[in-house]
């Protein structure tokens, strides 16, 4: 444990940095704003889009893998719903807290932690995991929010749905990556150590803007924070690992990469939507804040478990 709390220590040093630096105003949330864009839409694509062009879809794709993955995500998601209702809690707040539940940061600290502490064997099943989420996860949020408000269901809905992940990088840097690697095109040099150096800021200068971010954030309704963060950390986790090993046998090695994404804390990008639909922002908020802080602990221990 002690041994591993070693390694990831640097990781949650650059998150501390960060929140150092937002919190004694250094980083303004305007910077913080514009360092997360950059490491959003070209950093953190670069890397992505070099990681799947050298991947082959048939070496990526697991299937026992998404489903295990799948499955344990969704039975949290009904827990942190089924517990929302009985709260007396709407459709679109309730979608959230399911959301901040389930969803963790496997873009800017699963991937680049995970690459890092395992090697490259580890980006295809984080991957899997990080296009499950935007695809299923990120849709489901938005379905639920328009149509709790509306009443319905309608076409603009799945417009909406499309548009937003057509626009997302890591979706099109994914899938022109694997296209790049199924039509078998070498990459040029000048173009390989391009995106290795652009790339290669994704790490740092993600770290930095989640703790840039936290600094803004507040802790209002910790008993709530504190039960989506027991989600996220603790349930999650568990379900994902008794799905993986027990339910569908999923090789060790995947099966460990799934339970560690599934151990992430609650993603920033609940936090936009939230914001944009403009419900119960403040909850995300210090769910994302208790949910990292604790993942010091809980994160180090689920890695020296799987490792």
């Amino acid at each position: 444990m002690l041994a591993i709390l070693f390694k990831t220590l640097p990781f949650f040093a650059l998150i501390g940095l960060g929140y150092w630096a937002g919190r004694t105003r250094f980083f303004t949330e305007e910077a913080t704003a514009y360092l997360t864009k950059f490491v959003f839409y070209f950093a953190l694509t670069a890397m992505i889009f070099r990681f799947a062009a050298n991947l082959e879809l048939a070496e990526v794709w697991d299937t026992q893998l998404v489903l295990a993955y799948l499955s344990g995500t969704v039975l949290v998601y009904l827990i942190a719903t089924g517990v929302g209702w009985m709260r007396g809690l709407d459709t679109p707040t309730t979608a959230v807290e399911a959301q901040c539940a389930v969803i963790g940061n496997a873009g800017f600290l699963g991937l680049p932690m995970l690459a890092l502490l395992f090697g490259a064997q580890a980006i295809g099943p984080v991957m899997l995991v990080l296009a499950t989420d935007l695809i299923v996860f990120s849709s489901l949020i938005v379905i639920l929010i328009t149509a709790g408000r509306d009443g319905r269901m309608s076409w603009s809905i799945l417009r909406t749905i499309g548009s937003g992940l057509i626009k997302n990088p890591m979706i099109v840097a994914m899938a022109l990556g694997l296209t790049w690697s199924g039509l078998q095109i070498p990459i040029p040099t000048p173009m390989n150590d391009f995106l290795s150096i652009l790339g290669g800021a994704a790490t740092p200068g993600a770290l930095f803007a989640i703790g840039a971010s936290l600094a803004s954030k507040s802790t209002e309704r910790i008993e709530i924070a504190g039960w989506l963060s027991f989600c996220k950390l603790i349930l999650h986790p568990v379900a994902v690992a008794i799905c993986a090993l027990y339910l569908f046998e999923v090789e060790a090695f995947g099966a460990a990469m799934i339970i560690a994404c599934a151990a992430m804390p609650v993603a920033g990008n609940i936090y936009m939507l939230a914001q944009h639909y403009g419900v119960a922002p403040q909850r995300v908020s210090a769910a994302i804040l208790v949910s990292t802080a604790l993942s010091v602990v809980t994160l180090t221990a689920v890695i020296a478990w799987i490792s």
